[in-house]
C-alpha cells in the first residue's frame, strides 16, 4: 500500500509538471522547441536615427565650439588695439576711432550678436594684422595647410599599416623589437624638437633642402621648376609629422593582427593549401584594419590642428602659422576664424568615423 501510495504521488507530480511546462510553451511560443531567444542580437537601430543622433551631437558641439570661439579669446591678456597703436604711434584719438572700426566699443552682448550673424553668414570679420576679411585668409591659406597634411597623412598611414601588419605577423623577432621601440621613440619626441633638428642637420649643416617658406623667391608658378621647388619645401616638413604619427598607426594595426592570428578561419585558410603571404593579405589583415578606421578620420583632423608646431618651424604658409601669428596679435577675428575651422574640422571627421565604422561592423549596427 506504502509503495502504491509513493506511486501515486509520484505521478501526480509529473503531471503537474507536464501541465506547467505545456502552459509555460503557450505562453513563450519561441521556447517550446527548446530554443532560446537570450543570445539573438537585439534589433539594431535603423541608419537614419542613428543618423539624426550622430548630427545632432555633432551640431551641438559646433554649438559649443562657436561659444567658446568667442568668449574665450576676449580673456586673453592685452589689448590689440593698444598694440596696434603702440607699432603705428597713433594718438589717443586714433586708438577710439581704431576701436569704434573694429567693433569693439560696443557691449559684450552687442558684439557676440555680430560674431553669431558673421559665423551663419560667413562674414568672419576682418583681420587687425592683414587688414583683410579673414574667411578671404583662410581660404587663402588653407591649401598650404591641405598640401602638407595630406600628403603627411597618406605617407603615415601606408607605413604605418605596413609595419603595423608586418611587426605582428613576425611577433617577437628582430624586425618586430626594432619597429616598434623605433616607433615609440618617434611617438614620445616633441614634434618642434624633431622638426628644429631636421631643420639643423639638412638645411643647416649638409644645405641639401631648403631652410623654410614653401616657394623659392623668383620661380614662376605652374611652371615644372615651381612643383619640383615646393616638393624640395614639402620634404622637412613631411617627414617630421610623419615620423610623429606613423608610430599610432602602427601599434594599433600590431595590436589588432594580433587578435587576430589565432583566429579559426585562418587555420581554415591554412588548410585550403594557401600560402601564408595569401593568409596575411587576403584573409587577415582585411578584418584587422577595422580599428584603424576610426584613427584615420581622428588624426585627418588632428593633423590639421597639429600643423601650427611643423608649419611654424619651418615657416610654411599655412593654416597653423596664420594661426600662431594671431595669437602673436592678439587678433581677435583670425584667431575667433582659425578657431572655429580647425574645431569644425575635427567634429566633421569624427563624424564620419562614427558613420563609416556602423557600416563596416555589424556589431555597431545591432547594438
Amino acid at each position: 500500500m506504502t509503495a502504491l501510495r509513493t506511486c501515486a504521488a509520484a505521478c501526480g507530480r509529473q503531471e503537474t509538471d507536464v501541465s506547467v511546462n505545456a502552459e509555460t510553451e503557450a505562453a513563450d511560443p519561441q521556447s517550446a522547441d527548446g530554443r532560446e531567444d537570450i543570445d539573438a542580437p537585439p534589433p539594431g537601430q535603423s541608419f537614419g536615427g542613428y543618423l539624426l543622433r550622430k548630427v545632432g551631437g555633432a551640431l551641438i558641439s559646433l554649438l559649443m565650439v562657436v561659444l567658446l570661439g568667442f568668449f574665450a579669446f576676449r580673456i586673453l591678456p592685452g589689448d590689440p588695439v593698444q598694440k596696434i597703436a603702440r607699432e603705428r604711434q597713433m594718438s589717443p584719438e586714433q586708438m577710439e576711432l581704431l576701436r569704434a572700426e573694429y567693433g569693439l566699443d560696443k557691449p559684450l552682448v552687442v558684439q557676440f550678436w555680430d560674431y553669431l550673424v558673421g559665423i551663419f553668414t560667413g562674414n568672419l570679420g576682418t583681420s587687425y594684422v592683414y587688414r583683410q576679411p579673414v574667411s578671404q585668409l583662410i581660404a587663402e591659406y588653407a591649401w598650404p595647410t591641405l598640401l602638407l597634411t595630406g600628403t603627411a597623412a597618406i605617407l603615415a598611414i601606408a607605413l604605418g599599416l605596413w609595419m603595423g601588419q608586418l611587426a605582428a605577423w613576425k611577433r617577437g623577432s628582430l624586425f618586430d623589437k626594432l619597429t616598434t621601440s623605433t616607433s615609440l621613440v618617434f611617438w614620445s619626441v616633441p614634434t618642434f624638437w624633431l622638426a628644429l633638428l631636421l631643420l639643423m642637420i639638412f638645411a643647416g649643416r649638409l644645405q641639401w633642402l631648403p631652410t623654410g617658406g614653401m616657394v623659392s623667391p623668383g620661380v614662376e608658378s605652374g611652371s615644372l621648376e615651381y612643383v619640383v621647388d615646393v616638393a624640395k619645401h614639402l620634404i622637412l616638413p613631411v617627414i617630421t609629422m610623419t615620423a610623429v604619427v606613423y608610430a599610432q598607426y602602427l601599434m594599433v594595426m600590431r595590436a589588432s593582427l594580433l587578435g587576430e592570428m589565432s583566429a579559426d578561419y585562418l587555420t581554415t585558410a591554412r588548410a585550403k593549401g594557401l600560402r601564408e603571404d595569401d593568409v596575411r593579405l587576403k584573409h587577415a589583415v582585411p578584418n584587422a584594419l577595422l580599428p584603424t578606421v576610426t584613427l584615420v578620420f581622428m588624426h585627418i583632423g588632428g593633423l590639421i590642428t597639429g600643423a601650427v608646431t611643423v608649419e611654424t618651424v619651418f615657416s610654411w604658409p599655412g593654416l597653423g602659422k596664420l594661426t600662431y601669428e594671431a595669437i602673436s596679435g592678439p587678433d581677435l577675428p583670425l584667431l575667433q576664424g582659425t578657431f572655429v575651422v580647425f574645431s569644425s574640422a575635427i567634429i566633421i571627421m569624427n563624424l564620419l568615423a562614427d558613420l563609416i565604422y556602423r557600416q563596416l561592423d555589424p556589431r555597431v549596427r545591432r547594438a
